[in-house]
C-alpha cells in the first residue's frame, strides 16, 4: 500500500512536469457550476488532490477495521484504488469534483454502516442526504449517490416512515437555506447537460478514457459477480455492508453511460468500488499462483495505462 501511494505521488509529479492538463467536464450543478478544477491547476492543486485520494484510502482502511466489510486483514483495496487512480494522470494534476465525490462518499459510509438495524438513525439519514443535496447544487454527479444511499439505508433496515421523512427533509433543507438567504433563486436553476456514451467523438484522449472506464467497470462487475456466491454465506451484517458497494458500483456504471461527459467525476468512485471487489476476490481465492498472477497483470495494466496517457499528453 505504501509503495502504491508513493507510485501515485510519483505519477503526479511526472504528470505535472510533462504538462498534463485536467480533462474538461460539463461541471454543472443545480444552481452553481464546478467546471474543471476546484482549485486552479498547479502544484498546490495537485498536492491537495493527492492528499484527498490518500485520505479516501485512509478512511476506507479505518472503516474496514471497524466494520470488517472485507473479512480478511488486507490493505489490498486501498492499493488497488491508488493504482487505478494512477492509470489516469489527468485526474491527478488538480483537485477536482471526482476526488471530492469520493471523499464525501467514503466519509458518509461511516454513519450509514453505523446505522445498521438502529431504528433511531434519523440524524444520520438527514445528515447524509443533506450533504448529497448540497453537493448537487454544485455538480449533478452527486445525485448518483441518492439511489445508492437510499438502497443502503433500506438494506440496513432503518428506512421506516421517520427515516423517509428525514431523507426528504435532508434533501430539501440545503435548498431551503440557500434560497431563503437569497444566495440562489429558482431563476438560477441550471438544466443538466447530458452527454451520453453514444455521443462520443473520435479523439484519442476520449477513446483512452473510454477504454479505462470500461475496463474498470468490467473488472468491478465481473469480480462482484464472482464474489457473490461466497459473500452470501457471510453473516447478515457483512452481507448488508457489501450490498451497498455493489449498489454503488452498478449505479456509478449507469451514471457513466448516461453522463459520460463527466467521466472524470465518476471514475474515482468507480475505481474505489472496483478495488473493494478486487480485495474480496483476492482474499477469497486460496490458489496463491492464480492470485498473484492476476495482481501482477493488474499492476502492469495500470502502469501501462499511465505511461500511454503520459505519452499522449
Amino acid at each position: 500500500m505504501v509503495l502504491c501511494a508513493l507510485a501515485l505521488m510519483a505519477a503526479t509529479v511526472m504528470a505535472l512536469s510533462m504538462g498534463v492538463k485536467p480533462l474538461a467536464t460539463d461541471g454543472t450543478g443545480i444552481f452553481f457550476s464546478l467546471k474543471g478544477s476546484l482549485i486552479e491547476p498547479g502544484p498546490l492543486s495537485a498536492v491537495i488532490n493527492v492528499a484527498g485520494l490518500l485520505t479516501i484510502g485512509a478512511v476506507m482502511l479505518a472503516l474496514n477495521k471497524v466494520f470488517s466489510y472485507v473479512r480478511a486483514v488486507t490493505h489490498l483495496f486501498v492499493s488497488a484504488f491508488f493504482l487505478l487512480q494512477l492509470a489516469n494522470p489527468s485526474s491527478l494534476v488538480s483537485f477536482n469534483a471526482g476526488t471530492l465525490l469520493g471523499l464525501v462518499t467514503s466519509i458518509a459510509i461511516m454513519p450509514l454502516f453505523a446505522s445498521y438495524q438502529d431504528r433511531h438513525s434519523q440524524r444520520s439519514i438527514f445528515l447524509i442526504f443533506a450533504l448529497i443535496a448540497t453537493g448537487s447544487m454544485f455538480h449533478y454527479g452527486f445525485l448518483a449517490l441518492i439511489p445508492a444511499f437510499l438502497l443502503g439505508f433500506f438494506n440496513m433496515g432503518v428506512l421506516n416512515l421517520k427515516g423517509l421523512l428525514a431523507m426528504i427533509f435532508g434533501l430539501i433543507t440545503p435548498f431551503w437555506i440557500v434560497m431563503g438567504m437569497g444566495i440562489a433563486t429558482p431563476a438560477d436553476f441550471v438544466m443538466p447537460h447530458i452527454n451520453g456514451i453514444w455521443n462520443l467523438t473520435a479523439q484519442s484522449s476520449v477513446e483512452m478514457m473510454l477504454v479505462l472506464s470500461a475496463s474498470t467497470a468490467l473488472l468491478g462487475i465481473t469480480l462482484a459477480a464472482m464474489n457473490l456466491a461466497t459473500i452470501m454465506n457471510y453473516r447478515m451484517q457483512t452481507r448488508v455492508y457489501n450490498a451497498f458497494f455493489v449498489f454503488a458500483l452498478v449505479i456509478i456504471v449507469i451514471a457513466l453511460c448516461i453522463d459520460y461527459g463527466n467521466v472524470t467525476v465518476y471514475l474515482p468512485l468507480l475505481s474505489l468500488m472496483a478495488a473493494i471487489q478486487m480485495a474480496h476476490s483476492h482474499t477469497l481465492r486460496t490458489t496463491l499462483a492464480r492470485r498473484y498472477v492476476f495482481m501482477l497483470l493488474f499492476i502492469a495494466g495500470c502502469i501501462a495505462f499511465c505511461c500511454v496517457n503520459l505519452m499522449m499528453s
